[in-house]
């Protein structure tokens, strides 16, 4: 197993010396396999016969195209590998997985989905023909389907999680819900509600619908879920609840803060208040394989769009993501891409450029801009103008956390700027 994983490879050490090699279907040449197994220090790889194991294609996350992986197999003399690598068993890989310490060794999710199948994987999900699903880290299920989400994303991860590995007991904790199954925000098309409701009836009758925010993207399929299954309980913070249309749910439902825990078959989940997207939005930890479901706070490409109109908040969003870089986990999953197994580079990331936007912003300003127009055309001069209107949404809220910071320069008009935000749509569509 290689901790800082080479480009195009991870290698698993079987238990039988035997070698796993794993990379995209278009590099399978001797010379990218010698400079692989260069990296991490092994030489021993002339005269070594490989075979085809398999070929497995990810489910399509988007944006851009699925990633496609052939699996081959040799046999290889072991030898001392390089300092940041070390051969590892399956049965260690599986450990490591299910009970992650942070800070620990970290296992990829082309091993879990393939060679680690068999020891790691949970009750196999029973899932329509026209779906596919990556179960990583083990008991999550991610499952991308088509929604009414904003480009350059086509789907909404829906997170499914069924018996666990573990089994916590009731009364070491105050949990606020139980369930032998959950899903997360299901908020697929009209046109896949067959589908969902297909993956709902499979599940555990006693089932918890986790709602991160209102957005319909994350909710659309509400309505499907309570009609498959009358016994399902929603919980949500009460400011995404008010916003739910009163059709698509009229079950049981419970308002959570985002102190509380929660038990599913067995697994225990943490509660995250993680406001900034919107001011109801939620997070939720998984704690055995410290793995954070991130809602909309993250995004698989780019950065998020906060909704100012739903309480978005740019001071609120700075808080959350150090909130979650203290929570150090192992793997960050968000409902729009793929799983980031970088968590705090990615994190680090985000504050980077929302502290170079707004320094870019508050140039604007310094520079003599004054209208919401004025301070957009400046700071996305180099974007598509088709854009803009979306933009518009940060961009005012990073004014209000510059205002709030007492940065903002002493002649520019707070009030005039804020009169101005109802004329930009007018000024953009005049472009």
């Amino acid at each position: 197993m290689v901790n800082a994983t080479p480009p195009l490879c991870t290698l698993i050490y079987h238990l039988k010396i035997k070698l796993y090699l794993l990379w995209t279907k278009s590099h399978i040449s001797d010379f990218v396999r010698e400079k692989v197994l260069g990296q991490v220090g092994s030489e021993s790889v002339h005269g070594v016969e490989w075979k085809f194991l398999k070929f497995v294609e990810e489910p399509n996350f988007g944006p851009g195209f699925p990633i496609e992986t052939v699996y081959v197999t040799g046999d290889l003399i072991l030898e001392p590998l390089k300092d940041h690598c070390q051969w590892s068993s399956n049965e260690i890989c599986s450990n490591l997985l299910l009970q992650v310490k942070p800070g620990g060794n970290r296992i990829g999710p082309l091993a879990v989905n393939t060679l680690l199948t068999e020891s790691t994987q949970s009750h196999s999900l029973k899932l329509p023909p026209t779906l596919s699903c990556q179960e990583y880290p083990p008991g999550v299920n991610i499952i991308p389907m088509r929604s009414k989400t904003a480009q350059p994303f086509h789907t909404t991860n829906l997170i499914v999680f069924t018996n666990g590995n573990n089994q916590v007991k009731h009364e070491s904790s105050p949990f606020i819900a139980h369930g032998e199954a959950m899903i997360i925000d299901p908020g697929c098309r009209s046109e896949f509600n067959k589908e969902l409701a297909e993956i709902v009836t499979a599940l555990p009758r006693k089932l918890i619908v986790f709602v991160t925010h209102h957005h319909r993207d994350h909710v659309d399929g509400l309505s499907t879920v309570q009609k498959t299954n009358p016994d399902a309980h929603l919980l949500a913070h009460e400011n995404t609840i008010s916003r739910i249309r009163k059709d698509d749910w009229t079950l049981g439902c419970t308002t959570v803060s985002g102190t509380e825990e929660i038990c599913i078959g067995g697994e225990r989940f943490k509660i995250i208040f993680s406001p900034g997207h919107t001011d109801g939005h939620l997070a939720l930890l998984h704690v055995s394989t410290n793995s954070l479901i991130a809602g909309d706070h993250c995004v698989g490409q780019g950065s998020a769009f906060l909704d100012i109109n739903s309480g978005g908040n740019m001071n609120d969003y700075f808080q959350t993501t150090y909130k979650f870089m203290d929570l150090s986990p192992n793997a960050l999953i968000s409902m729009h891409g793929r799983v980031n197994l970088w968590p705090k580079h990615m994190l680090c990331g985000y504050l980077k450029n929302r502290r170079s936007r707004e320094s870019t912003i508050l140039k604007a300003i310094e520079s003599g801009s004054k209208t919401l127009f004025d301070i957009v055309a400046y700071t996305y001069a180099d974007v598509d103008r088709n854009l803009w209107v979306i933009a518009a949404s940060n961009v005012r809220l990073h004014v209000e956390h510059l205002a709030h910071q007492n940065k903002l320069p002493k002649e520019f008009s707070l009030e005039n700027y804020r009169r101005s935000c109802s004329q930009f749509t007018i000024h953009v569509g005049k472009l």
